[in-house]
């Protein structure tokens, strides 16, 4: 199937708003449930005679939103940096030499 230059750059933007909507699904699920996460840790540790000072900073309560936060960094460097770094075309140009290899690949 051939497509037409206008069908190859509206297949690459939709591409690119598919990957920016999966980041933001990812970072509105990252603030929703560390923040309801966080809410019933720190409920927790005051019930049980905690500083609401020692309650926030516990680290079981802070470590989620770190180690997840360095997922969400990761998930946003793919999104938005590394194509800066790879340049725009990246994906087109190993498709392409992909194809030629199998063309290659199959005449022999």
């Amino acid at each position: 199937m051939d497509y037409s230059d206008k069908d190859r750059k509206y297949l690459k933007a939709r591409q690119k708003v598919e990957k920016l909507k999966a980041f933001y699904t990812h970072l509105t699920v990252y603030i929703v449930v560390n923040t309801a996460i966080s809410t019933l840790k720190i409920i927790r540790n005051l019930r049980r005679g905690e500083s609401f000072e020692e309650a926030f900073f516990d680290f079981s309560t802070s470590g989620i939103w770190l180690f997840w936060g360095i997922g969400l960094a990761i998930h946003a460097f793919a999104v938005f940096g590394l194509p800066r770094i790879l340049g725009d075309n990246w994906e087109e140009e190993k498709i392409k030499q992909f194809m030629e290899e199998e063309k290659k690949n199959n005449f022999n």
